[in-house]
């Protein structure tokens, strides 16, 4: 299919045209996110927070990069470092508050960008693959925000280590020497302390190796759009430079003003105040929780108090936290729908929202002490969840009566037809 704006890239200056010919990397740039890359016209400013996760990812590597020159991975002194940073060295302060609240931004992205593809169906063919590298994508987040957690070594942080490493030791009888040979030891130490040092420096590298295959990805079947109508010709499009670029910087300003706000004016407001108490292995906090990003998944490892089939409570409150997650590997199949929009889908819209708000007070039921009540109502929203993905997607795809499509993106934006030299 040929766009006549979209030209090809074409470098009049001999040192471009050299360039091009040895190490292509302005065309490159150019057919990636430049005037050579023809997007739907329609995409709304939901479709700007791929962009906006990945200047997440830059500010926490730079940030990180920084701290990683004034931090010392060592029990005795890693409280210390970073109260260092804080007050010795120059700007410290604002690096480190950066970085910190750079990942609750980075998460409110992304789940951002996850619940838009939940919406509009960017998980169904043909871009399983993009949504599939989107979850690998997630799951490294999650572990590397979990090692990021315990740098700072105070109580929080180490009873976090000692919680979450747990986990391992429900798994029968390999459980135990999983969790000892993660940690190094009995608990948290210099050994864990040192090797959640080295993979929490790794591993945001490794994500931004994985970004890069995701929108490779992206790029084979082009975006999807707000209708979920494939692109039926260049009426259909407009190039990415300059109309989502300009829009992109927009939303980055946006970004960045909210971001500023948080690190200058509530920069512990995401925070627990435990963690500025150094790490006591002899002193358990009163009520220990992750950080936010994490709750809705702890309120499902909550949830489970008793023994079923044999198997004990916290396995499965294991196997059902970390299903909750690999669930959205089957999502592209689960959904047989050949819809993908839920503007066209007026069941499967109602049930989304249900979703979106399960989620939320999951989250809420995450940080809440355990109560017969918080655990009841843990059980139901958790249930509800799991319903979701394996009962009600199906059976909406199956019996559900979706609206009339537009004819084309084009008839979508401006109401009618438009004609195909437009």
């Amino acid at each position: 299919m040929s766009f006549p704006w979209a030209e090809h890239y074409a470098p009049k200056h001999p040192l471009m045209r050299y360039l091009d010919e040895k190490l292509p990397l302005p065309r490159l740039v150019y057919n990636a996110v430049g005037a050579g890359y023809p997007v739907p016209r329609n995409l709304n400013y939901f479709w700007n927070f791929g962009v906006l996760a990945g200047a997440a990812l830059g500010i926490q590597i730079i940030t990180g990069i920084i701290l990683a020159m004034h931090y010392a991975a060592n029990g005795t002194v890693a409280f210390d470092s970073v109260e260092h940073i804080m007050r010795d060295v120059n700007s410290g302060w604002l690096i480190r508050y950066a970085h910190a609240n750079g990942a609750s931004m980075f998460f409110i992205v992304v789940y951002t960008h996850i619940f838009r593809g939940l919406y509009y169906g960017s998980y169904k063919a043909p871009r399983e693959m993009v949504w599939l590298l989107g979850v690998v994508i997630f799951l490294l987040m999650m572990a590397t925000a979990f090692m990021g957690y315990v740098l700072p070594w105070g109580q929080m942080s180490f009873w976090g280590a000692q919680v979450i490493t747990g986990f391992f030791s429900a798994i029968p009888v390999v459980g135990d020497p999983i969790r000892m040979w993660l940690l190094g030891g009995f608990a948290p130490d210099n050994d864990a302390l040192n090797r959640f040092f080295s993979l929490h420096y790794l591993l945001p590298f490794v994500i931004a190796a994985v970004i890069v295959l995701h929108i490779w990805a992206l790029h084979i079947p082009g975006s999807n759009n707000p209708t979920g109508v494939d692109v039926k010709g260049p009426q259909d499009t407009v190039p990415f430079h300059p109309y989502y670029t300009a829009k992109d910087g927009m939303g980055l300003g946006v970004f960045l003003i909210v971001f500023s706000l948080l690190v200058f004016f509530a920069p512990n407001a995401l925070g627990h105040p435990d963690n500025y108490i150094p790490a006591n292995p002899l002193s358990t906090p009163a009520h220990i929780v992750p950080e936010w990003y994490f709750l809705p998944f702890y309120a499902i490892l909550k949830s489970f108090t008793g023994n079923f089939l044999g198997i004990a409570a916290k396995l499965w409150g294991v196997m059902a936290m970390f299903g909750s997650i690999l669930l959205l590997f089957f999502l592209p199949w689960i959904d047989r729908s050949p819809i993908r929009s839920a503007s066209y889908r007026p069941m499967y819209k109602w049930f989304f929202w249900v979703l979106v708000v399960d989620v939320l007070f999951l989250g809420y039921l995450g940080q809440a002490e355990v109560t017969p009540t918080v655990v009841l109502l843990s059980q139901l929203c958790a249930g509800y969840y799991f319903s979701h993905f394996l009962i009600i997607i199906p059976m909406i795809s199956k019996f559900e009566k979706p609206l009339p499509l537009p004819n084309s993106i084009t008839e979508a934006v401006l109401g009618h037809p438009a004609p195909a030299a437009a």
